[in-house]
């Protein structure tokens, strides 16, 4: 996946250390500069405690989100790289794909965001039942 992939106006969906007031939150990525924090938001997937940061993969649970509109596509590189998104699916720790976003209530809204899928073996970590990531949780990876 590539920064031309994003453009100005896409909206991503953070769910974990990069939501807005995140403990581990990047403040060095300039989110509030290069685009805008929408609020809240829901989806669908797994989430899971990756020990410190959250990962989410394929299912059905409704989970927690933070919607944040992309201004500056500049910034989605170092995004990717906080994310260690790579160029090789094998090794890459996440993914940048796009879901439906959901409103608060868990109704879809027509829009479909970018958001980090968690790309390596799931086996051994805890799932987080309710899809929620709290903010005064996590440490940042690098």
């Amino acid at each position: 996946m590539t920064q031309t992939d994003v453009q100005a106006g896409d909206v991503f969906i953070f769910y974990g250390l990069l939501k807005q007031g995140a403990a581990g939150a990047p403040d060095e990525l300039g989110l509030e500069l290069a685009g805008e924090f929408l609020g809240a938001c829901r989806f669908r997937g797994r989430m899971l405690d990756l020990g410190g940061f959250p990962g989410v993969v394929a299912g059905d649970t409704l989970c927690h989100g933070a919607v944040w509109r992309v201004k500056d596509v500049s910034v989605v590189p170092a995004m990717d790289a906080f994310e260690d998104v790579t160029d090789d699916p094998a090794t890459s720790l996440y993914l940048r794909g796009r879901v439906p976003v959901l409103d608060e209530a868990g109704a879809e809204t027509g829009e479909q965001g970018w958001i980090y899928i968690y790309n390596q073996k799931t086996d051994g970590f805890a799932i987080l039942p309710d899809g929620n990531w709290p903010l005064d949780r996590g440490r940042s990876r690098k």
